[in-house]
């Protein structure tokens, strides 16, 4: 059994897709991010960086303890090792994939993050920021679009570079971009999204939060944190 400690992010999104198409035995433990849950004391001891997702393998293949993960990269990088599927076995493959999942991680996630900031969340708009993330948005974008023209899913056979990029297409119109001028990841697009187990994905992220809704004291809990003393012993 895994738990999945969860809220209905892009990031969120990577790991119940992943579950969903393995098919591991897992629950799901939401952590409200609005509210502010990330930062309860015993989310922190899962995960430290008070980010979601984070799991908990209680059957971990060494036969240890149970096995604490944070990072939505590293955790579809242990399930995919641990079920041996959608990352490829072969060098070549394997570090194909491995790129993507970088190429996500490091830059394709955290500008498009930018991106929805400054557009959609900043308390006063600013022109510079809105048009730099912008730009950036499409100029990954046409990245994106470059390798779909050659390869069917990102990296050859559908693999957890899919998995971690295609939530962060979902939210491509409020992002300012039309999937009409990159046909080759509107066909990329369309195939996942029409996947039996991400259509489940979403299903259960609606049953979990219907409302996405960003009033003033979410606000400040999401986009005013600082550096947070630990408290206890």
């Amino acid at each position: 059994m895994i738990d999945l400690y969860y809220w209905t992010t892009p990031n969120g999104h990577k790991v119940t897709i992943f579950l969903e198409e393995s098919r591991l035995e897992y629950g799901l433990k939401p952590v409200n991010i609005a509210r502010g849950e990330q930062f309860d004391p015993d989310f922190l001891k899962i995960s430290p960086n008070n980010k979601i997702p984070a799991i908990v393998d209680h059957h971990p293949a060494d036969s240890g303890d149970p096995l604490a993960l944070f990072e939505s990269g590293e955790i579809l990088l242990y399930l995919a090792e641990k079920c041996g599927r959608f990352l490829p076995p072969t060098l070549r493959e394997r570090h194909l994939c491995l790129q993507w999942l970088f190429w996500q991680m490091g830059g394709f996630g955290p500008m498009l993050g930018q991106n929805h900031h400054f557009s959609q969340y900043a308390p006063e708009k600013i022109p510079y920021a809105i048009e730099r993330y912008q730009k950036e948005t499409e100029r990954l974008y046409g990245v994106l679009e470059d390798q779909l023209a050659e390869h069917l899913y990102v990296a050859g056979d559908y693999s957890i570079a899919d998995m971690a990029i295609y939530p962060w297409v979902v939210s491509h119109a409020k992002q300012g971009i039309d999937l009409a001028v990159f046909p080759h990841i509107r066909r990329w697009y369309a195939d996942i999204k029409a996947r039996p187990a991400v259509i489940e994905a979403y299903r259960k992220a609606e049953a979990v939060n219907s409302a996405s809704t960003v009033d003033e004291n979410s606000r400040k809990i999401l986009f005013g944190q600082g550096r947070r003393a630990k408290t206890g012993s």
